[in-house]
């Protein structure tokens, strides 16, 4: 069973892009970030044409996550962890989605920024963050395989990044985000990718900007969390690189684990 994560950065105009990353490698849970598109906007039938269904939670212009299913349609559980944006006045984000899929409890978040920090953008992911971990601490109790995976905008580690010089000062990198992300782990979750791959030097985003996909200047935040029973069953995980590279590609690329049956 593989599932997946993909921050899209906008459905939209990726749409053909992330089709053909379903079709090539056919994983059995996707989970997006950034779509970007309001409910009503969802291009649900353009994934029904390929034997996938979709949940979704929308937001005009901004955030936004999705989990689609191969063959069958996901039991949502829970959307939202019930904060409100920075301002006042803008209500909750969409940016948490849950649901189950053949047995598994699928998590999927698009967590907070937090630049410039410090400030309230910064002080928002670090509530977000308790939130997140009071929820994830509630799965565990569960006792059942449980994926947490996403967009995190957390670098965890050194290892995780081209240069710790060039990152120092961004709200992904700085000690308070690294705290409370390990804190999770330290909870009982495996990161997947990590535990694989422990000397680090893997990318899952590349900017836009200065060439960094053509310098390989990248950093790892896009995560997959996985619960002791969760865990038991991985047999591989990895990062589809190369879809980065292709044309009018998001900046992140997908992140996936296999679970044995």
């Amino acid at each position: 069973m593989r599932i997946a994560t993909f921050n899209i950065n906008g459905i939209k105009a990726r749409l053909p892009r992330l089709k053909e990353w379903l079709e090539e490698t056919r994983p059995a849970v996707a989970c997006l970030q950034e779509i970007k598109s309001p409910d009503e906007n969802f291009p649900a039938s353009e994934f029904e044409d390929i034997g996938y269904h979709a949940i979704w939670h929308g937001q005009k212009s901004f955030n936004g996550v999705a989990i689609l299913a191969d063959g069958e349609k996901p039991v949502e559980s829970k959307r939202g962890l019930g904060i409100d944006g920075p301002k006042d006045d803008e209500g909750e984000q969409a940016r948490y989605l849950e649901a189950d899929v053949n047995g598994v409890r699928i998590c999927n978040l698009y967590l907070p920024n937090g630049n410039p920090q410090p400030g309230p953008k910064f002080d928002y992911k670090l509530e977000w963050m308790k939130l997140l971990r009071e929820r994830m601490q509630h799965l565990l109790t569960r006792e059942e395989p449980t994926v947490v995976l996403g967009d995190f905008n957390v670098i965890p580690e050194d290892k995780d990044v081209w240069s710790v010089r060039a990152m120092a000062n961004d709200a992904l990198m700085q000690p308070e985000s690294r705290d409370a992300y390990f804190r999770l782990l330290h909870d009982g979750w495996t990161d997947a990718i990590d535990t694989l791959n422990p000397r680090g030097g893997v990318w899952t985003y590349w900017d836009y900007q200065a060439g960094a996909w053509q310098r390989d200047h990248g950093f790892r935040i896009d995560h997959i969390l996985l619960s002791p029973h969760a865990a038991d069953r991985m047999t591989a995980t990895g990062v589809d690189k190369a879809y980065r590279g292709r044309e009018k590609s998001s900046d992140h690329t997908p992140v996936w684990v296999e679970l044995k049956d």
